[in-house]
């Protein structure tokens, strides 16, 4: 394989896939520099990914495996520092690892996402009916309307965090993901959001509720060994942030994706497709979280043709991996409902599935067909290209998606009703 200069990524992610497409052109790994002159692999091949996230010898944990890190070479001025100082299931590694996968995997089973539906639900009745007195000609930002307050209103009920708090404890996880802000700026927010949290956890362990925060609380006391005060707050940020930011990209991707395919808008309409088609293919070809950090090679690890070597880190392009032509052929960068293979990683892979996930597919199975069913009619109130995407390489969404709805409808759109499993 030659022998490439890494690509330094663009902290901007003015063009996601673009970036990407380069990357993957150089093979399935490959080298890259990260924001502060930080060198890593990233993973953009389908196979590459799968031993990535499935090879114990990829630990999360930068205390233990970034050697860089522990000799101080990498410092509080390092703009993805947030990512690094995390104390949850984005940085556990091993034992620890599955000791709070088991404790937080709690809040997403079968029988208790059933019965966030109806949480779901009016959650997306309330939200667009406010929508539906907005005049049909007049713009509105979808994302800030309904894609954002949607799960951002629904993990904070499952959570407990009351409506006055919820701005501060979600921007949090909003200035960690835009990959623009500036070392001092990204310190700062680290400290102020663990101050946040630990402030909410006090008032919760004060007055408890009926609230996945107050469970968490309480299996902390029963055994303190189980979940440490660092932890717990970690915990939080990471439920909080996951449950917010990915399903409003999945919202904002899918339906941005349909309004500038109105050919495949249409199969929708006439049942041709159904909603599983939209959110699965809306996974494959614009998964939500783009460039995911970290993993650290634990030894020296060959993937795709290159030698990763200890200490490593290495990130997963999920928004590359569900491209990729190996998978999925020349057709590999198009929106294609009628697509039979969607295959996709975009909630991860293994012991490093996204927990949150029976939800997140819940929220989508809810809020799309409710959303197209309100306004059948709804298109976008600007040309594509003045849609922006996020100021970050680690998500993939929309800055704003500014759209029309057109007159209210009533009709399901698909042949399916609000709430349908399609």
């Amino acid at each position: 394989m030659p022998h490439h200069p890494p690509i330094a990524i663009d902290r901007t992610g003015a063009d996601i896939h673009a970036e990407l497409a380069a990357l993957r052109r150089r093979g399935p790994v490959s080298r890259i520099e990260l924001p502060g002159s930080v060198p890593a692999w990233s993973v953009t091949g389908y196979d590459a990914a799968l031993r990535v996230l499935g090879d114990p010898r990829f630990s999360k944990d930068p205390r233990k495996h970034w050697p860089a890190f522990r000799n101080g070479e990498i410092g509080a001025d390092f703009p993805l520092i947030g990512w690094v100082l995390m104390d949850n299931l984005t940085t556990a590694h091993g034992s620890d690892h599955s000791r709070l996968r088991r404790l937080t995997a709690k809040a997403f089973t079968p029988r208790r996402v059933e019965a966030m539906r109806p949480v779901i639900e009016q959650a997306a009745t309330e939200l667009l009916d406010e929508l539906a007195a907005v005049a049909p000609g007049e713009s509105v930002d979808l994302k800030k309307r309904f894609a954002h307050p949607l799960p951002a209103r629904v993990i904070s009920d499952l959570f407990g965090v009351p409506p006055e708090e919820r701005t501060e404890l979600l921007r949090g996880g909003e200035v960690n993901v835009d990959t623009t802000t500036s070392p001092e700026d990204a310190a700062a927010n680290v400290e102020r959001w663990h101050q946040q949290m630990h402030e909410f956890v006090e008032r919760k362990r004060r007055a408890p509720g009926d609230d996945l925060t107050s469970d968490l609380i309480a299996a902390q006391e029963a055994d303190g060994s189980r979940l440490s005060p660092s932890e717990l707050v970690g915990t939080l940020h990471l439920m909080l942030a996951t449950g917010t930011e990915p399903v409003m990209n999945l919202i904002g991707n899918a339906v941005h994706a349909l309004l500038t395919h109105p050919e495949q808008y249409e199969q929708v309409r006439k049942g041709d497709a159904d909603w599983d088609d939209v959110i699965e293919e809306t996974l494959r070809a614009e998964a939500p979280v783009a460039h995911l950090p970290f993993r650290f090679a634990t030894e020296d690890v060959e993937v795709g043709g290159v030698t990763i070597r200890q200490g490593d880190p290495v990130l997963v392009a999920f928004a590359a991996v569900g491209r990729d032509p190996a998978v999925h052929g020349a057709s590999a960068d198009r929106f294609e409902l009628s697509r039979e293979d969607k295959t996709h990683l975009s909630f991860g892979h293994g012991i490093y599935r996204c927990i949150g996930m029976p939800l997140a597919r819940a929220e989508l199975a809810i809020a799309l067909p409710a959303l197209f069913q309100r306004f059948p009619d709804i298109e976008l109130a600007v040309p594509p290209d003045r849609i922006r995407p996020q100021s970050t390489f680690i998500m993939n969404g929309l800055e704003s998606l500014p759209v029309r709805l057109g007159p209210v409808g009533g009709r399901p759109v698909g042949g399916r009703p609000m709430g349908g499993r399609g």
